[in-house]
């Protein structure tokens, strides 16, 4: 018997964990990046953060802001590598429309949740988020101190 085929898990290369705790996510959605040689290169290496990126509309099309690819010593010595420098998103016409519609009627942002490997390609991930009042964080939290002290009483309890 035949075991069914999985689509291989995407190789992570940068993740966001900053936004899970800032934003409630609504909508996830995947684009290409614009990247020049040295950037590949260097995101081969692990050198990439997304920490504090962000995602804009220019124009109608998507560029990726705040993202830090710091440059090799050895990977470039004619190019000035800039490495903060903005990067274009590469999406479906449709699919931008339909996100410049949500954030400018609905109060959304675009947020970069991981940058990963797909097909020999780097990827953004992206989604359409709403921010989490104070309130939200608090719980958010107060829920993972919770799951943290269950896990240690069945640690010790186990012993």
């Amino acid at each position: 018997m035949n075991a069914p085929k999985r689509k291989p898990l995407p190789a992570l290369i940068a993740d966001n964990k900053k936004a899970h705790f800032n934003y409630h996510i609504e909508e996830r959605f995947e684009a290409g990046v614009v990247l020049q040689g040295w950037e590949v290169k260097a995101i081969r290496d692990g050198k990439a953060q997304i920490t504090e990126g962000y995602v804009v509309v220019r124009d109608g099309e998507l560029f990726l802001i705040g993202c830090l690819i710091h440059p090799l010593r050895t990977a470039s010595t004619h190019v000035r590598a800039d490495s903060a420098r903005t990067r274009k998103l590469l999406m479906h016409k449709a699919e931008i429309r339909r996100l410049i519609g949500k954030v400018e009627q609905k109060g959304y942002t675009l947020v970069p949740l991981n940058l990963h490997w797909k097909n020999g390609r780097v990827k953004c991930e992206i989604a359409l988020a709403r921010g989490k009042a104070q309130h939200d964080k608090r719980a958010t939290i107060k829920e993972r101190e919770g799951k943290r002290e269950v896990e240690r009483a069945l640690k010790h309890a186990t012993r």
